[in-house]
C-alpha cells in the first residue's frame, strides 16, 4: 500500500463522514467491541484454570465467572445492536454513492457526459465494488481496524511472557515469536501482492477490442435488453443474434481472465496456507514446551495459546485485508477521479440583462469549434447576426453543424477559437445558469421521464396548471389529454406507476414542444420538431406557430425544406459554415445547396 492508495482510501471515508457522522460513530464502536469481545473468555478460561489451580474459593471462582460472562453478555449485546444498526446503513451505501455520482453528473460539464473515458470511471468502479466503493472501503476498514486492536491486545497478554528475565530463556522465546510474526508477514505479502496483480489482471482482461471496458459494453446491454422501446426493433430486426453474439465474446473474454486470476490465486492461497499453517505450529510447540519446563500454569497455557491463535489469526486477517484494500484504493482512484473532474467552464458572474421586449442581439465571431479529442473542426470560422424576435430555419446535410451549431448557442460547449456575444457580451461572461435560462429547446433526443404529464411539461413538481394546459393546447395535445381519466395528472409511461399511459412517439413529440413553450423563455429552439408527427399533425403545429413562438426568436431545424417556408430568416449549414442566407422564396432561385435540397425533396410531391 503506497501513501497514494491510502490517500485515495481517506479521501472517500471524507467523503461520506461528512454527510453521515452517526455511521461513522457505529462503525468505530463495532470495531473495538468486534475487536475486545472474543478476548474475554480467553482470558476468563485462564483466570478460572488458575483459580482452581491455586486452589481458590468456590465463591470468589462463581464471582470472577459471574463477572466474566456478565460484562461479556453485555458487551456482546451491544455489539450485536450496534452492528446490526451499522450493517442497515451498510446496506443502502450504494444508493448514498449513487446519490454523490449522479449529484456530479448533473453539474459537470456537458461534455464530460460525451466522453467515454470518463464515463467508464464511473461503470469501472462502481461495477467492481459489490457493496459500492464507500461501502467497500469501510467494510474492509473495520476489517483492518479490528484486526489491528486484536493484534495489540493480544501482544498485551502476551507482554508478560515474552519479558521473561532469564537471558538464557530470552533469547529462544524471542526467536520463537519472531519466526512466527515472520510467517504471518510472508503470508501478508502473498495476499498484497496477489490482490494487486488481480485488480491489472482485470483492467488488462477488461479492455475488449481496444475500445472500450467490458464492464460498459455489458452495461449497456443490459440496460438495452431490458427497454420497452428497443425490444421492437430487436424482435423486428432480430438483432438478438448479433447482441448474443458479442456478449459470448465478451463472457468467452471474462473466463480467460478469470482462468488467469484462478490460477494466481491457487498459487497464492498455497503459499499463504503453508505460512499459516507452520505459524499456527510454531504456536503450539511454543506455549507447550514452555509448560513442559514448568515456566507457566495450565491457566497460563491456555491464556497464552489462546492469545497466540487469535494474534495470529489477527494478523492473517490483516495482512489479507490489506490486499483487498490494495484493490479497493485502486477502484477508489477511479471514485475520486470522477468526483474531482474540474470545472472547465468558465462560470461568469454577469447578469442576464431582463427585457420586457425579449429582443436580444446575437453574434458569432469568427467562431470555430471541434469536439474534445477529434483533429477537424465541426464549425469552421463562422461569423453571424440575429435579433431575438426573429424565426429562423436552419438547414443543411447531415453532419453540416447544425445541432453542434445550437450546443454552442446555448453554452453546452464554449467555442475553440472567436467567441459569441448577447448584447454586445461574450456569454462566457454571464452567470451560466441565467443564460440558460434564455433557452427553450426540443432536441432530437428529448426525454420523457415517468411522472405525471403535467410535472413533464412544467419540469417541476410545483406547477401552475392552466399554464400546463395552455402549452398543452399551442402544442394540439390538449384535446387528447382531457380524455383521459386522470387528465394532466396521467403518469407518462408504467415504469414508476402500473396505470401509467403509454404514449405514441407523435404525442411525446408534441409534450416536449408543449414543456418549451411553458418554460417562456426568449429563445425557442426546436431541432426536428416535429420528425415524430404524421402530416397533419406537423400542419398544425405550422398553423399555431406564430401562436407559439409568439415575439420570442425561434430557430427551426429541420430536413424538410416545405416547413421552412414561415421562416422569415433561413441558414443554409454546410461542412460548418453558413453557405446560404434567406427567404425561402430568394434561396430556391438562388443556385447552391438549398436549391439543391429543395429540387431533391420537392421532385416526390409533382405529377
Amino acid at each position: 500500500m503506497s501513501r497514494q492508495d491510502w490517500w485515495y482510501i481517506w479521501r472517500v471515508v471524507l467523503d461520506f463522514a461528512k454527510h453521515n457522522k452517526k455511521t461513522i460513530f457505529a462503525l468505530l464502536t463495532t470495531i473495538v467491541l468486534g475487536a475486545v469481545v472474543p478476548f474475554i473468555p480467553i482470558v476468563l478460561m485462564g483466570l478460572l484454570l488458575e483459580g482452581v489451580q491455586s486452589k481458590k474459593e468456590a465463591a470468589e471462582l462463581v464471582r470472577l465467572s459471574l463477572c466474566m460472562f456478565g460484562g461479556h453478555f453485555l458487551l456482546q449485546a451491544l455489539n450485536c445492536r450496534t452492528r446490526e444498526w451499522y450493517n442497515q446503513k451498510l446496506e443502502y451505501m450504494k444508493e448514498v454513492e449513487a446519490y454523490r455520482l449522479n449529484e456530479k453528473s448533473l453539474s459537470m460539464d456537458y461534455e464530460y457526459l460525451e466522453d467515454i473515458q470518463i464515463q467508464e470511471l464511473r461503470v469501472r468502479g462502481v461495477s467492481k465494488a459489490y457493496l459500492g466503493v464507500l461501502g467497500q472501503v469501510l467494510h474492509f476498514l473495520e476489517r483492518m481496524a479490528t484486526a489491528c486492536i486484536s493484534i495489540v491486545i493480544a501482544i498485551g497478554i502476551l507482554f508478560p511472557m515474552l519479558v521473561y528475565k532469564q537471558q538464557n530463556e530470552y533469547g529462544w522465546i524471542g526467536s520463537v515469536f519472531a519466526s512466527i510474526a515472520l510467517f504471518l508477514i510472508m503470508g501478508g505479502l502473498v495476499w498484497l501482492s496477489y490482490k494487486r496483480g488481480l485488480y491489472y489482471t482485470e483492467q488488462e482482461v477488461n479492455t475488449y477490442n481496444g475500445i472500450s471496458s467490458e464492464w460498459n459494453r455489458m452495461k449497456y446491454y443490459l440496460d438495452m435488453l431490458a427497454g420497452v422501446e428497443s425490444q421492437k426493433d430487436l424482435r423486428n430486426y432480430e438483432q438478438q443474434n448479433m447482441i448474443e453474439e458479442d456478449v459470448e465474446k465478451l463472457c468467452k473474454n471474462l473466463r480467460s481472465g478469470a482462468k488467469k486470476a484462478k490460477g494466481n490465486l491457487s498459487k497464492r492461497l498455497w503459499i499463504g496456507q503453508t505460512t499459516s499453517d507452520l505459524s499456527g505450529l510454531l504456536v503450539y510447540l511454543f506455549t507447550g514446551l514452555r509448560a513442559y519446563v514448568g515456566m507457566i500454569s495450565i491457566g497460563q497455557v491456555v491464556m497464552y495459546a489462546s492469545s497466540i491463535i487469535q494474534f495470529s489469526e489477527s494478523v492473517s486477517e490483516f495482512a489479507e485485508t490489506m490486499g483487498w484494500l490494495k484493490e479497493t484504493a485502486l477502484i477508489c482512484k477511479d471514485y475520486v477521479d470522477y468526483l474531482d473532474l474540474e470545472q472547465k467552464k468558465y462560470q461568469g458572474t454577469i447578469p442576464v440583462e431582463k427585457r420586457q421586449d425579449h429582443r436580444f442581439m446575437v453574434e458569432f465571431e469568427h467562431v470555430s469549434f471541434r469536439y474534445p479529442g477529434m483533429q477537424t473542426n465541426v464549425i469552421q470560422d463562422l461569423n453571424l447576426k440575429f435579433i431575438i424576435g426573429e424565426k429562423m430555419a436552419i438547414v443543411g446535410k447531415n453532419g453540416s453543424g447544425k445541432t453542434t451549431f445550437i450546443k454552442l448557442l446555448c453554452r453546452l460547449y464554449d467555442v475553440t477559437e472567436g467567441c459569441i456575444k448577447v448584447n454586445g457580451i461574450d456569454i462566457r461572461k454571464y452567470n451560466y445558469m441565467e443564460y440558460q435560462r434564455l433557452f427553450a429547446v426540443v432536441f432530437q433526443d428529448f426525454q420523457m421521464f415517468a411522472f405525471s404529464v403535467e410535472e413533464n411539461i412544467a419540469a417541476s413538481e410545483k406547477t401552475e396548471r392552466e399554464r400546463v394546459l395552455d402549452a398543452l393546447k399551442k402544442a394540439g395535445l390538449l384535446e387528447r389529454i382531457e380524455k383521459l381519466s386522470n387528465g394532466v395528472e396521467s403518469f407518462i409511461g408504467k415504469e414508476v406507476n402500473p396505470e401509467g399511459i403509454t404514449f405514441s412517439g407523435g404525442e411525446k413529440q408534441k409534450m416536449a414542444i408543449a414543456r418549451a413553450i411553458y418554460k417562456d423563455a426568449p429563445f425557442l429552439i426546436m431541432d426536428e420538431p416535429t420528425a415524430a408527427l404524421d402530416p397533419l399533425s406537423e400542419c398544425e403545429v405550422y398553423q399555431k406557430f406564430e401562436q407559439m413562438v409568439g415575439k420570442k426568436t425561434a430557430l427551426y431545424i429541420s430536413h424538410r425544406l416545405a416547413s421552412c417556408r414561415f421562416c422569415e430568416d433561413i441558414l443554409v449549414f454546410d461542412q460548418g459554415k453558413v453557405v446560404q442566407r434567406g427567404s425561402h422564396l430568394e434561396l430556391v432561385k438562388e443556385e447552391g445547396v438549398y436549391q439543391k435540397l429543395w429540387k431533391a425533396q420537392a421532385q416526390y410531391y409533382q405529377e
